[in-house]
């Protein structure tokens, strides 16, 4: 595992490895469900006008990453770790909503999403 820092996931030497990303907000991964992190191959670093199709202006980020099936926001990003691999295990998560059992607390596989995984 290589930790990197935000802008040396721009070299371009680093398309097509694995990386692991951690995000500042939750968001909701192709799946359906909410993570803070995503896991798969870099393929690519866009700009805006590339990935939206628009010139976004100061306030918002101008530049993408796309990781497998995502593509995350570059001002999401909060940390990079090159990776071949990660374990994806169950996570205990607490939650407002009681479970079936009445433990307040709910299962879920894991706060990574991993974007290779062919839905």
């Amino acid at each position: 595992m290589h930790g990197l820092r935000r802008n040396e996931i721009l070299k371009k030497d680093n398309i097509g490895k694995t990386f692991l990303l951690t995000t500042d907000c939750w968001f909701i991964a192709p799946d359906g469900q909410q993570y803070k992190g995503v896991f798969g191959t870099l393929k690519g670093i866009c700009g805006d006008e590339e990935t939206l199709g628009i010139k976004t202006n100061r306030g918002s980020t101008n530049w993408y990453v796309e990781v497998g099936n995502m593509c995350v926001a570059g001002c999401q990003v909060h940390y990079v770790v090159q990776t071949d691999s990660i374990v994806l295990t169950p996570t205990e998560n607490h939650s407002e909503d009681e479970d079936t059992e009445g433990s307040g607390k709910m299962n879920k596989l894991s706060l990574i999403y991993n974007a290779d995984e062919v839905l």
